[in-house]
């Protein structure tokens, strides 16, 4: 952390901070947490103000407290403020639910504090603090190891740096926030913490402000071409004025009502409510929803890159069928290799564990065996001999020497004792096991043993492997059946990916991240050639980080829907880069920041339960929207040709009040029952408009058919047009709502209630005069019937239009062009060529640096080895290059060539 004074960081290993000194640098420095964009609940109300539906209803209110109309104005204000009150207490209650969930992924550390060891929340260390690691700790913060002189402890560091194997930290090493001690155990000190820590500074590169999503950008277009015929309306409204000459107040009358009808505020509000309570109930299932519209974005993909290790796998090792030579036993090979392990659980690796649960299951009475045998010599595993050996003395009293290593290890062990090679077919079954084991890509161990004063002998080969969550397969398969495809992204060698890939049915075609090119000029596939082989591939092996960003740009340039999954920080801008990005169980603090949706359930499944609720909660807001559309069109045409030919229309007051019927009795949708599609679904705007405008047009014949009745008959049109326009417009919901008839798919208790109290209310309205002359309870009777078969015909057209193949591709598929094969080709050789510019100026750099270090050979030999070995031996990670720019090339060099 920059800024602190190496004095601060001089904490007595013994004694710690004192609670006064931790809560004095608290107040300094802010706790140990990655720092979130808050927006005060204030401003997130006043949101609901902003926008351009927003805007024209403002001016609307301006407009009728221009005219004095102060009935009017209090309704237009109401409108505003109830729609801006339901938007925020739905988004509240989901963000509570929210941050109720994300409390049970906080993170405890054992510190020094006053001299004695405490366990305390992660968030509250603090520079200096001590703490304590062991085994299987995640490192709180950023330290520096001190203490003892001969402290070593080994460190998983593959979240931050991508590297699969842990790295050796000693005395004054570095050890960074994130990071898993996997042996030995240290004390620390506290370098950095929260925002100034490695993880901090990563997570503020994908930090910033949020792009606009997909479904923002619809409304937005809904909005502003609802807002074109409400302009295109008011034009024709002008005309009509001009050549009627009507005074200019009678006209802005006109502009009141029309704008008030067309201009749907309650938009934004229930499509927030919808994705809110959705939100809600996806916590439920253990998702948490950072972004409320990749909801919907979820709803639309069709393509999953998912990680292997601890998303469709366990990761936990296990042993496979073994292979056993003919002189021995299953019994005999676990109980010589369990004997060879470290049976304490603090020092046992992942390999041991596996080996002893084994034992335990499937050898119940040699485990029994090997528990009462004596360890009198263990020599832990060196990397020169490449096994582990171990002498014991059985309960009979005899000595008993095991080992277990590399295959080709424990077979020259067994050659050097028996003076030559494995006799046939011994040597060649045993080499065929290796060969076969290698293939699938399992990690072989050979086992040997020796008795008293006879020779070795090898036992066998045990093989290990991380097996897939006993419900992968199951959710793999009900993902395809949702139309999903999913692509394996994984840093193991293709051998093991392949493996579990035709274990799990997800396809063969599973290749090496070198075909991928990325970083060379002349390896690889080329522009569209590369495009289509990333399309058809099933998955790849040994990807580094830019791989899977390269994977990922690669599907949406070809108009995917991508969602990622991920845990580290190096996983971070490929989850923003995402469409959806997804942080799997145990994920890093960097990228669950960078995520849209966080799983606290293991593994996949609960991506199934978020798939099947984001198609429903799109089903709402579809319909919700192409009856909101319908509704606004359905007025600007009656009310435009009603002020046109006859010079006069309902009044505003009424117009305000259908307003607040259709927007206020809907606002249960986000309750209402829904259907979910089979496959992915996407926005299709020209149908949905096109659709929309139909109803529209039958609602405005149905409502001129009422007036122009009305007139014929002598009778006051306004109590019956507007009964009509209530009734029609809170039904066609029901239509809206489903693909089929209304009444196969039944609506859910809330949305019946609050329609049928709208339909009460609107007719007693009528009934009774309010604000206009009474009917009587006949004729409203009849006026229910009449809406009724508007309503009808409203239904049987939206049905036969919906499920008209010809409207999708009159529509959308026609002007959907992909991205021509010439034009990817073209955009591949301006990359290269980019390329080879930055390769010819990295070039001029280094023969730079090389007259530099001619003229001045000691300052440069100093400067050489000041880097690479300072940065090794601090633990620094190794894609942390940028004061080292000579080594910026080498080191992308070495990330991408597996």
């Amino acid at each position: 952390m920059t800024g602190i004074p190496a004095s601060m960081l001089d904490t007595n290993p013994a004694v710690g901070l004192t609670t006064d000194e931790a809560r004095i640098r608290r107040k300094k420095y802010g706790r140990n947490e990655l720092t979130e964009e808050k927006t005060s609940h204030f401003k997130q109300f006043m949101q609901a103000f902003y926008g351009p539906i927003q805007y024209m209803i403002e001016l609307a209110a301006i407009l009728a407290a221009g005219l004095q109309d102060w009935i009017e104005l209090g309704l237009i204000c109401a409108l505003l403020l109830i729609n801006a009150v339901v938007g925020f207490v739905q988004e509240y209650q989901a963000g509570s639910t929210i941050a109720e969930l994300q409390k049970t992924l906080a993170l405890h550390s054992t510190v020094i504090r006053n001299g004695e060891r405490k366990t305390i929340e992660s968030k509250l260390l603090v520079p200096g603090d001590i703490i304590c690691m062991e085994e299987g700790d995640i490192v709180p913060a950023d330290a520096k190891l001190v203490g003892d002189p001969d402290t070593y402890i080994q460190v998983d560091q593959s979240v931050i740096t991508g590297e699969s194997l842990a790295a050796r930290k000693h005395l004054g090493d570095a050890v960074y926030s994130s990071s898993t001690v996997k042996h030995g155990s240290a004390l620390a000190v506290v370098t950095a913490t929260g925002d100034h820590t490695f993880v901090g500074h990563s997570a503020q590169l994908v930090r910033g402000s949020q792009t606009e999503g997909n479904f923002q950008r619809i409304i937005k277009r809904i909005g502003y071409f609802l807002i074109e015929l409400n302009v295109l309306a008011l034009f024709i409204t002008l005309i009509n004025v001009f050549y009627r000459g009507i005074d200019i107040v009678q006209y802005l009358r006109f502009v009141l009502v029309i704008t008030v009808s067309a201009v749907p505020i309650a938009l934004p509000a229930v499509t927030t409510t919808t994705m809110a309570v959705g939100a809600q109930m996806l916590a439920k299932k253990k998702a948490i929803v950072s972004r409320l519209t990749a909801i919907e974005a979820l709803a639309g993909v069709d393509v999953l890159c998912s990680d292997k290790t601890g998303t469709l796998t366990k990761n936990k090792l296990t042993v496979h069928d073994p292979y056993i030579v003919p002189d021995s036993s299953l019994e005999e090979i676990m109980g010589a290799a369990s004997l060879a392990s470290v049976r304490k659980r603090k020092g046992a690796d992942a390999i041991d564990t596996a080996i002893i649960k084994a034992t335990r299951r499937q050898c119940p009475e040699e485990w029994h065996r090997v528990l009462c045998c004596h360890v009198r010599v263990f020599f832990p595993f060196n990397p020169v001999d490449k096994r582990v050996e171990t002498r014991v003395r059985d309960p009979d009293g005899n000595t008993l020497l095991c080992a277990k290593g590399a295959p080709q290890a424990i077979r020259k062990l067994v050659e050097e004792n028996i003076g030559g090679p494995l006799p046939d077919p011994q040597g060649r079954f045993y080499e065929d096991a290796i060969i076969e084991f290698a293939s699938r890509g399992y990690r072989s161990l050979g086992v040997a043993s020796k008795r008293n004063d006879d020779p070795w002998r090898i036992l066998g080969i045990i093989s290990l492997y991380d097996p897939p969550r006993h419900d992968t397969k199951e959710t793999i398969r009900k993902a395809r059946e949702l139309g999903l495809r999913i692509k394996m992204l994984t840093g193991d060698q293709v051998a093991i990916a392949k493996d579990l890939a035709l274990e799990l049915n997800l396809g063969d075609r599973i290749y090496d991240s070198k075909r991928l090119g990325l970083g060379t000029i002349t390896e690889g596939l080329e522009g569209s050639t590369l495009n289509d082989f990333v399309e058809e591939a099933d998955g790849f092996g040994q990807v580094y980080p830019e791989h899977k960003h390269q994977v990922v740009d690669i599907l949406q340039r070809r108009n995917h829907l991508v969602a990622m999954t991920g845990d580290g920080v190096n996983d971070a801008p490929s989850l923003k880069k995402a469409d959806v990005g997804i942080a799997v169980e145990g994920a890093t603090d960097a990228a669950r920041s960078a995520s849209d949706i966080v799983f606290l359930a293991p593994g996949l499944s609960a991506i199934i339960d978020a798939l099947i609720l984001s198609r429903r909660i799109f089903h709402r807001m579809h319909g919700y929207c192409q009856y909101r559309i319908a509704l606004s069109i359905h007025l600007l045409i009656y009310l435009t040709l009603s002020i046109v030919i006859f010079n006069y229309s309902i009044g505003a007051t009424l117009v305000v009040f259908l307003a607040i019927f259709s927007d206020i009795a809907v606002l249960t949708i986000a309750y209402d029952r829904a259907p979910y599609a089979r496959d992915p679904v996407k926005w299709n705007i020209g149908k949905l408009m096109f659709i929309s405008v139909i109803l529209a047009v039958i609602l405005a014949i149905g409502t001129f058919l009422m007036h122009t009745g009305n007139l014929a008959a002598d009778r006051d049109y306004k109590p019956r047009v507007f009964l009509e326009i209530a009734l029609t417009q809170s039904w066609l919901i029901f239509s809206t709502r489903t693909q089929g008839w209304f009444f196969v798919y039944y609506p859910s208790w809330q949305l019946l209630l609050a329609v049928f109290l709208v339909d009460i209310f609107a007719s007693i309205m009528a009934i009774f005069g309010w604000f206009q002359s009474s009917i009587n309870v006949v004729e409203a009777i009849r006026v229910w019937f009449f809406s009724f078969g508007v309503f009808v015909v409203c239904d049987v057209v939206h049905r036969v239009l919906s499920e008209t193949s010809f409207i999708d591709y009159l529509m959308h598929d026609m002007w959907r062009k992909p991205v021509p094969r010439a034009q990817e080709d073209w955009q591949y050789l301006l990359t290269k060529t980019a390329e080879l510019h930055a390769l010819a100026d990295a070039l001029d750099e280094t023969r730079k640096h090389s007259k530099v270090a001619a003229a001045a050979p000691a300052t440069v030999e100093s400067k050489a080895e000041k880097g690479p070995s300072a940065g090794a031996e601090s633990g620094q990670p190794q894609g942390d290059v940028t004061k080292q720019p000579r080594r910026r090339r080498a080191g992308k060099a070495k990330a991408t060539s597996p």
